[in-house]
């Protein structure tokens, strides 16, 4: 019964912040660079491109959901059922967001926070919770769609990192926004309200190419933000301790981690040098993220238990990492 509530309670846990992550990852696309008419890469750049060149017509959220069905295939057959489901709820839940959540943020707030503050900021701060969002997403099996998926997909067979992947895809996809037309909403400079015709329409003026120049040079500063921030909470939430325990109840221990946590547990033959007896040591390797769990475990056996904790890189094999070719 414990083990299947563990199951239970990470499975929700996992869901949970995927979509804590695609929030994150869409709030950054609405309070950030869809008002400074900032180009993005992956399917979220393309999307946008199709957004400023039909002057909006065509919603980001519509072609963001059209775009990720092509790629959801390759995932299912790839990756397994298990990822699909997630990049599916992922896609269908951040196509919603992006439909609706740029029209609910007040203009205020875009105003103080993305206008006022220029696009310099607003790319550092957008690329940065974007980064956070999509890392959130993928170390839990989800994703935010499109060039994550194909960098999942290149990375389980090859030992690049997956924010180097994006960026190689995100470049190109950024540079060809040159040869695409967009327009520029023409906001009230006292309220950063989009501006009315007399027929009711949003006014919007046809962006200059020397501008479209330096938006993508602001798009290559994003998505580099992007990857490296990406990167950092990737590595840290897959990043493995070494455990050394010493303890009266070892075989108690051991037993615990075994059958509750499903960690593999090495019994060395030690001895303690001041007391000149003999001891066991559990060597166990395990996931960061579980550390605090498997403390828990050990103090509820033996409080008095000895540990040295150590953090890891580079650990292969079975529930870890795998040695790609």
């Amino acid at each position: 019964m414990a083990i299947l509530q563990k199951s239970a309670l990470t499975m929700v846990k996992e869901w949970l912040l995927v979509t804590l992550g695609i929030l994150i990852y869409v709030s950054a696309w609405s309070l950030f660079l869809i008002p400074n008419n900032l180009i993005g890469g992956g399917v979220s750049g393309i999307s946008s491109m199709i957004q400023y060149a039909t002057d909006g017509a065509i919603q980001m959220g519509y072609s963001y959901f059209v775009l990720n069905a092509i790629l959801i295939a390759a995932a299912f057959f790839v990756l397994g059922m298990g990822f699909g489901a997630k990049t599916i709820y992922a896609i269908i839940l951040a196509s919603v967001a992006l439909r609706f959540l740029p029209g609910l943020i007040p203009a205020e707030i875009i105003k103080t926070l993305a206008i006022d503050n220029g696009k310099l900021m607003s790319v550092l701060m957008g690329g940065v919770m974007a980064g956070i969002g999509i890392g959130m997403s993928i170390s839990n099996g989800g994703s935010t769609g499109g060039t994550d998926i194909i960098a999942l997909i290149w990375t389980k067979y090859h030992n690049v990192s997956p924010g180097k992947v994006i960026l190689f895809l995100d470049f190109i996809i950024i540079c060809s926004s040159l040869i695409v037309p967009s327009y520029v909403a023409d906001l009230d400079p006292e309220t950063g309200e989009i501006l009315l015709g007399a027929d009711g329409k949003p006014l919007a003026h046809l962006m200059p190419f020397a501008e479209k120049v330096t938006t993508v040079l602001y798009g290559l500063i994003l998505v580099t933000v992007n990857s490296n921030v990406l990167d950092l909470y990737i590595s840290g939430s897959q990043q493995s301790v070494q455990l050394f325990i010493l303890s009266k109840h070892y075989d108690q221990i051991a037993d615990s981690i075994t059958n509750d946590l499903h960690r593999g547990v090495t019994v060395l033959d030690g001895k303690g040098w001041y007391t000149k007896q003999d001891t066991k040591v559990l060597m166990v390797i395990t996931r960061k993220t579980d550390l605090n769990l498997l403390l828990r475990y050990i103090k509820q056996i033996d409080d008095k238990a000895f540990l040295s904790v150590s953090s890891v890189n580079g650990v292969y094999g079975k529930g870890f990492d795998t040695i790609k070719k």
